[in-house]
Formats: C-alpha cells, structure tokens, sequence
C-alpha cells in the first residue's frame, strides 16, 4: 500500500525549517536548496509545495501567525475567564523576545520587515493582519469602557497604537541588550494599569 503523505504537515516542516534558517542568516540569505536540506527533504520536494521563494516566505508568515494567535488564545484560557486587559496583556507580551522561542521568532518578524521595506508584494503580505489586529485591540479597549474600566475619555484607535508601539519598541530594546524581559513586561503592565483606570 502506497504510504500517505500529509501535505499540509509538509508544508509545515519546510515552514519551520525556513524559519529556522531565517533566524541565523536572515530571509535575504536563505535559498530553496538551503531549505531543502535543512528540512531534510529534496529540492524536488520543497519546489513540489512551492513553486517559488516568495510562496514559500508567504506560507511561512501565515504559519507564524496562526501559531501566535494560538498561543495566546492558550494562554488567555488557562488563565481564566477572559477580560480585555488579560487579552491585551497575553498579545503584548507574547510580542516579546522573552525566551529563545519568543526571540526567534522576534527575529523572524525583523527579517520579513527588512524584506518588506523592498518589496511590495512582501509588504502586502507582511501588513495584512495589522489593521485587523489594531481594530481587536481598539476592541479590547471599547469593551473595557463598556464595563467602566477604562476611562471614557480615551480614544481606542490611539490606545491600540500606543498599544503595539509599547510591545514593538521593547522587542527592539530587549535584542539590543538595553532592557531585560521583565523590564519590558513591568513597561507593559505599567501602561495598562494606566489605562484600566475608570
């Protein structure tokens, strides 16, 4: 009996291993043969499930994606019932370099930006998801004014971009070696407690 293939488990394991490289020489120095070996796959194979490098880069971000949003829905559930500050704290943090797992893929998001500044089809891709991202987090807000825990006065849109720009900035500032993760983490949590004051 011919053995059975999972092609989307394929996919994924030329993903990670694309993402792996990545972190070590950034997107611009990564080649499909490269990939190839470092999946332990053929070259045959890889182009089989991507016919070019930028399909292959374009996969590999949804896959880094889905596997944050997965995480942080994780995180959010085991730590009881869902309020928007634990939402918005779980995304924020979880944005962070904290760890090797965290700084790579930190890292990854620093490769595909640099990539994206020159490319315009890498750029569509790689902003798609923040207009979406930002209206969750102006949702979050809403939702906490709804309750009467965030002041009515605050304006979500501009909280959502205060918001990302305070996980983005500390990401930078943790690679560099200018402030440790759990200075980052107080960072965050000392603007949210600002902000969950009614």
């Amino acid at each position: 009996m011919p053995k059975q293939v999972d092609h989307e488990q394929r996919r994924v394991q030329i993903a990670e291993a694309l993402q792996r490289l990545t972190t070590r020489a950034g997107l611009e120095g990564v080649s499909l043969r490269q990939v190839a070996a470092e999946a332990g796959m053929s070259m045959g194979s890889v182009q089989h499930y991507f016919k070019t490098k930028d399909e292959m880069l374009r996969y590999a971000l949804e896959h880094r994606h889905k596997l944050r949003s997965e995480r942080i829905t994780a995180k959010v559930l085991a730590e009881g019932p869902p309020t928007p500050r634990s939402i918005l704290r779980a995304c924020l943090v979880e944005i962070l370099p904290r760890d090797p797992g965290s700084e790579a893929d930190f890292l990854i998001g620093v490769a595909y930006f640099i990539r994206a500044v020159a490319d315009p089809a890498m750029a569509k891709a790689f902003g798609e998801g923040m207009p979406e991202l930002l209206e969750f987090f102006a949702d979050q807000v809403r939702q906490a004014q709804e309750a009467g825990d965030v002041a009515a006065s605050a304006d979500p849109a501009t909280e959502a971009a205060l918001l990302w720009a305070i996980a983005d900035s500390q990401g930078s500032e943790i690679l560099m070696g200018h402030r440790t993760p759990a200075e980052a983490i107080s960072t965050v949590d000392y603007y949210l407690d600002r902000l969950f004051t009614p």
